[in-house]
């Protein structure tokens, strides 16, 4: 279940090659943006879920948006 505000607009999209984890960079109607780390597991159907809580934060560019997922989500660095 993602916990994004339909508010919000989604930037930008990262999967893993196994497509099994998922980055979306967003912004909000302030003009902050964030972004939120996902999952999908076999046996939920395909369905997304949150795996932490990053969405909290704000950032004052799409661009330190995303430098901050790349530090934090560990995959999307090696994906990159």
């Amino acid at each position: 279940m993602s916990h994004l505000d339909p508010t919000w607009t989604i930037l930008g999209s990262y999967e893993t090659r196994e497509h099994n984890r998922c980055v979306d960079v967003f912004a909000r109607p302030d003009g902050t943006f964030g972004f939120e780390e996902f999952r999908r597991d076999p046996e939920d159907m395909g369905a997304w879920y949150d795996v932490a809580y990053f969405a909290e934060h704000r950032y004052a560019t799409r661009e330190e948006a995303e430098h901050a997922a790349r530090r934090q989500v560990h995959w999307l660095a090696a994906e990159a």
